[in-house]
């Protein structure tokens, strides 16, 4: 935190898959935020927000999901487990997940990405949406790339986690 300039998001856009009601939603996003704080992070140093406060999460979002491929997302092991077995009835948000995922690490062409193991194989698709995109569209918009250390717990996983590299 000290190291770096830090973005803090509450991913309250994320939690849509879950099926909550707009109580719980608006009671667990500001409890998330409140946890924010008081684990130690000043939001005078660093940036604190509700991602569905950002737009653009969700508008590149959407262009992610006009270039991710449905195979690449029907191979997400997160996807799997909570969709069960019942896989027809899933939301079309819990298969874009890593979309949105991707859009918010791009977006901000974030450097470190605190993530849990669970979370590696979305890294690795955010890289692949990354570099379609590019493949697809850098002749008209500035290409995407950034390089991300994946951080699980206290450890760093893998080192370096180049999104725009294979």
């Amino acid at each position: 935190q000290e190291q770096s300039d830090c973005i803090y998001c509450v991913v309250d856009l994320h939690s849509l898959t879950a099926q909550l009601v707009h109580d719980d939603l608006a009671d667990q996003t500001r409890s998330i935020t409140a946890a924010f704080l008081a684990s130690g992070i000043d939001p005078r140093k660093h940036i604190v927000f509700n991602q569905s406060r950002v737009m653009q999460h969700a508008e590149l979002a959407w262009i992610f999901n006009c270039v991710a491929r449905i195979g690449w997302m029907n191979k997400m092991t997160q996807f799997k487990d909570k969709a069960g077995k019942d896989r027809e009835n899933a939301s079309l948000g819990l298969l874009a997940y890593p979309s949105l995922m991707a859009a918010d690490i791009l977006l901000y062409r974030a450097t470190h990405v605190p993530v849990g193991e669970d979370q590696k194989q979305h890294l690795e698709l955010t890289r692949d949406i990354a570099q379609k995109f590019n493949n697809d569209f850098s002749d008209r918009i500035a290409a995407l790339g950034v390089g991300v250390e994946m951080q699980v717990g206290e450890e760093t996983v893998n080192g370096y986690f180049p999104i725009t590299e294979p």
